[in-house]
């Protein structure tokens, strides 16, 4: 497993591994600093969206709690011109290329289905069907190949795929497809694995008799697993081997070991299959404290850490206030888009949800 950043914030790079403390050495303090503020971010976002939906203003949320690392550190080793392939948990990544956060919660308001152009941001929309988007990104990723922007030396040209993907997601036929199309094409894609321990409630150990970054291997597709609560190693081995794919050296798969702290979704009650000894034992490897402790060793005072947390808590206001300004998605929407062409069953639908609406009087039942 490729580690640099141990849980207590100390810096290796171990024999062997050069190849990525390379990029590592290109990094400033100005992307340490960043990489801890998108980090801080991302949690603070997930837990104001969590408080949101309890309260009735989403119909649902993803935490991401505990994968900021994998997602922050992945995020930044995508290239400017790369294309990104999200699932649906994919917040930190979302941040790291300047996608507006208001956007995810709309999608999960119901107000729209997702907002975003993959055209101007390269990241493409959240796959809620589990497996599907490693499918797109892998089609994706050979058409790439077959317009030739791949090995030609022009960074201005050349492009790379990437696709997020749960270990749960591995357990589907659309993972394997993928690997198979992938090698056999040569397409320039790098599969990103989170694997946060849990598919929902059925355990990794469930799921695989191997390593996960190894299922690719049978089909031609290479795999390194990495610490994914170490944000070093997440952006170091991504940016690598996005380089490596854009070059034209072919798929590659990464795991990354991290842990779901929360529930799988809102919906979702852990602790009826979680002991709380496991998930104390990863809290303790929390990315953010640890990256934390890595600044601190760099010099790095609290006034900026007081700053950062400053900053989370004026996102949360502006979160806070622009959703509850939103306004609650025509009822139509659910019907609109069934069938190509009007449906009687759905106009008898709307018909009966509208008078049963009205029948709440002023306003209508929310």
């Amino acid at each position: 497993m490729v580690q640099l950043l141990t849980p207590e914030g100390e810096f290796g790079v171990p024999r062997g591994y050069e190849a990525y403390g390379e990029y590592i050495d290109r990094l400033t303090e100005a992307d340490y600093l960043k990489f801890y503020r998108d980090m801080a971010r991302c949690r603070r976002f997930d837990n104001e969206a969590t408080a949101l939906q309890r309260q009735g203003q989403l119909g649902l949320w993803i935490p991401a709690v505990g994968q900021e690392a994998a997602q922050i550190g992945s995020g930044y080793g995508v290239g400017h011109n790369d294309h990104i392939f999200p699932s649906y948990r994919e917040h930190g990544v979302a941040i790291t290329h300047g996608i507006e956060l208001m956007s995810i919660l709309k999608m999960l308001r119901g107000v729209n289905h997702g907002g975003w152009n993959p055209e101007e941001t390269r990241f493409h929309l959240y796959a809620i069907v589990l497996g599907t988007q490693v499918l797109h990104a892998t089609g994706y990723a050979m058409g790439v190949k077959f317009d030739g922007k791949v090995a030609t030396g022009n960074k201005d040209e050349d492009l790379a795929v990437i696709s997020y993907f749960g270990d749960g997601a591995t357990a589907e036929g659309d993972v394997s497809e993928s690997f198979l199309f992938a090698a056999t094409h040569h397409a320039p894609i790098v599969f990103f694995c989170q694997n946060n321990q849990w598919a929902i409630s059925s355990p990794v150990e469930s799921q695989t008799k191997v390593p996960l970054y190894l299922r690719g291997s049978g089909f031609g597709v290479p795999g390194i697993r990495i610490d994914g609560n170490d944000v070093l190693a997440s952006y170091a081995v991504t940016a690598k081997h996005m380089d490596d794919a854009r070059a034209g050296a072919g798929p590659f798969m990464i795991e990354a070991l991290t842990y779901r702290v929360g529930a799988h979704t809102t919906s979702d009650d852990p602790t009826k299959y979680r002991e709380d000894a496991e998930v104390e034992y990863w809290k303790a490897r929390d990315p953010l404290i640890r990256f934390e402790k890595f600044l601190r060793r760099q010099g790095i005072g609290q006034s900026f850490f007081d700053e950062v947390a400053e900053a989370g808590e004026k996102l949360a206001e502006e979160i806070r206030a622009a959703t509850f300004a939103l306004g609650n998605p025509p009822v139509e929407n659910m019907f609109n888009h069934v069938y190509s062409e009007p449906h009687p069953s759905m106009q008898e639908q709307l018909a009966w949800l509208k008078a049963y609406e009205a029948s709440f009087g002023e306003g209508g039942a929310h």
